[in-house]
């Protein structure tokens, strides 16, 4: 009787366990893994422009935009944290590449942040990426090299990363996304991420359409290529998901604007960013004199620059989601391509930048993806670099533990559920 009664109860467990299991999915499909790679500065029309044959095979095998708008302004660290967060510049943190905070004072004056400070003071930082998401979650995530990658997030770090190096060769990158994803089941990581920053420093150096930048181009396809077939041979579901962080423009040496030529008093704090400058005031400053300055700058735009650079109003700030803040200036001036703002007109020249207004065509950034969670053969609209974040944790089977910016509208068309 005692041996009936203990095989009809595990027939019932085994019959609830299956129902469960079959209710959440977990019998219908096998874990989705993503790997995560940024091109840094690889515009989105490079795949035509330079011939990016790999790139347009993996495109072929899924998803394509014809174009990702990056959030404003359209440099580097602002746009990879707002990749790697779903948030907006101001609600991240990191608002350009380098800025200055009203509220965080040193000895010279306000405290200033530069690319990769969060390394050794995350509090820069204020939220939460998604290599965080997942080991909350309860999933191992890896991370060779993405901005601020290194930064112990609220004190927590992914199970395996590296410092940032720029001197690790590619190849040393492909190589170990690879044998992580061959690791046995229980340690291996389900989100990925890799960054290549060549085509950027290229592109800057030489502008966006020189032979130089597409043998740019060609040697970074060639390792996506690479790491994507190497990747299909694995018995798993990897999502192969490849993006830019903003594109490339031309730079005209003969329209450059020298920051030190404007006369800006040194009582205010000045960051250049080459698309905008940052004007910080002093703290006993009133906003009078605030306005002097920026309406006095407005006349040296229009007197001696033909209106080059505009000092944004409120409302312009506003439509470009980068308000008055203590980390975003109170007066912000805005140059478009092919002008630039240096700091030393004795200097060399970049043939090429970004930073601009990010809804401007040469802005644009790439994304393309494939894999099981995605469709094949599907070309997307353009749509905001907002939708990376909830689109991969969708795929993972996670979901943000706070509010994001980023909604997943255009890019849900291109998932297959």
């Amino acid at each position: 009787m005692i041996k009936l009664m203990t095989a009809v109860i595990s027939a019932w467990m085994i019959l609830v366990l299956s129902h469960t299991a079959s209710a959440s999915g977990e019998t219908a499909q096998q874990p989705q893994y993503v790997v995560l790679i940024s091109l840094d500065g690889f515009r989105h029309d490079y795949v035509e422009l330079h011939g990016a044959s790999h790139l347009a095979r993996i495109a072929k095998e899924g998803v394509r935009a014809s174009s990702m708008t990056p959030v404003y302004p359209a440099n580097t660290f602002p746009n990879h944290l707002s990749l790697i967060t779903g948030l907006l510049p101001k609600h991240h943190g990191i608002v350009n590449n380098r800025f200055f905070d009203k509220t965080r004072s040193t000895k010279e004056g306000y405290a200033r942040y530069s690319m990769g400070k969060g390394k050794t003071d995350s509090t820069w930082i204020t939220a939460t990426p998604l290599w965080n998401l997942a080991e909350l979650n309860g999933l191992k995530a890896a991370t060779f090299f993405w901005p601020e990658s290194d930064a112990r997030i609220g004190g927590a770090l992914p199970t395996y990363h590296f410092p940032y190096s720029k001197y690790t060769s590619y190849q040393q990158r492909i190589d170990q996304m690879v044998q992580w994803l061959s690791l046995p089941e229980v340690s291996r990581p389900r989100f990925v991420t890799g960054y290549f920053s060549l085509t950027d420093t290229v592109g800057h150096d030489e502008g966006p359409y020189s032979p130089l930048t597409k043998d740019a181009v060609v040697q970074v396809d060639a390792l996506v290529g690479e790491l994507y077939d190497r990747i299909q041979a694995l018995d798993i579901n990897v999502n192969v998901v490849i993006v830019s962080d903003h594109g490339m423009t031309s730079v005209d040496s003969n329209k450059v604007i020298d920051v030190s030529a404007l006369s800006i008093p040194d009582t205010f704090s000045v960051e250049n960013e080459g698309a905008q400058v940052h004007i910080y005031a002093p703290k006993d400053a009133s906003e009078e004199a605030i306005l002097q300055e920026a309406n006095r700058l407005s006349t040296v735009s229009n007197e001696r620059y033909k209106g080059r650079f505009v000092v944004l109003s409120d409302a312009q700030r506003e439509m470009r989601q980068f308000e008055k803040g203590s980390r975003t200036g109170d007066i912000l001036l805005e140059v478009s391509p092919p002008a630039r703002f240096i700091d030393d007109a004795t200097g060399r020249i970049s043939k090429g930048g970004h930073g601009y207004l990010n809804t401007l065509p040469d802005m644009g950034a790439t994304f393309i993806a494939a894999g099981p969670a995605f469709k094949k053969g599907v070309t997307l609209p353009v749509f905001s670099n907002l939708e990376v974040y909830p689109a991969l944790a969708k795929i993972m089977g996670i979901a943000p533990f706070t509010p994001i910016d980023g909604k997943l509208e255009v890019l849900n068309q291109g998932l297959v559920r």
